[in-house]
């Protein structure tokens, strides 16, 4: 098995895609693609900064209780992201905030899969750069699928009421049942199995390419 295709960020060993750390994140912040640019951006800040963090200060880090450090560390920076959100969009940030808080979870079981010690900083830095971006790029590409399908619009950030849709088909809630679906929590499980399948069968694929290898 190739040592590529196990540290691969899309479909490897530890990856968003393959364990599905972040399930409940994609499912219930892709409903709507405001709330997933919204939280697309709290991953990266949390990922990013956290790994920076935790990583640039190994040496002074305790030997035991890293776990709690790494987790008031990453609740503490995706807290400052909300902060600073909240002075351009209170509105958005009051309701997408209880989603968020999953943030910081997803993060701690990326680190702990990869392992908390690190000689260097810059490599494991770009690993959970290029997790966050995954998981993110998941959410957003969810979104375009449910929201059009499910709720016949397009939100982005901003606006009065903290969501501006650049546009909306159908009103009254009416439209074609069956896609509706895709706006709740079923639907968006759907596709998501839909998804982890096929990011399976490509994963398995490359294992046994790499065995042959």
């Amino acid at each position: 098995m190739s040592v590529h295709s196990q540290s691969n960020f899309l479909w490897g060993s530890h990856s968003p895609l393959s364990t599905l750390a972040g399930a409940g994140l994609i499912i219930m912040s892709s409903a709507r693609l405001a709330h997933a640019i919204f939280s697309s951006g709290a991953i990266i800040w949390t990922f990013v900064l956290t790994s920076l963090i935790f990583f640039s200060a190994q040496r002074i880090m305790p030997k035991n209780g890293k776990f709690i450090v790494l987790l008031f560390l990453s609740s503490f920076v995706c807290s400052l992201y909300l902060f600073f959100v909240s002075l351009l969009n209170p509105l958005l940030v009051t309701g997408a905030w209880f989603f968020i808080v999953l943030i910081p979870p997803c993060c701690i079981g990326s680190f702990l899969n990869t392992g908390l010690e690190s000689r260097d900083i810059i490599q494991m830095c770009r690993h959970f750069v290029k997790e966050a971006l995954a998981l993110a790029m998941l959410c957003i590409a969810f979104s375009f699928i449910r929201e059009p399908l499910g709720l016949y619009s397009l939100s982005v950030p901003g606006g009065v009421w903290g969501i501006y849709e650049v546009f909306s088909v159908a009103e009254n809630n009416s439209g074609y049942f069956p896609a509706q679906i895709l706006s709740v929590s079923s639907g968006a499980l759907i596709i998501l199995g839909f998804v982890a399948a096929i990011f399976r069968h490509f994963q398995k694929e490359l294992y046994n390419d790499g065995d042959r290898s």
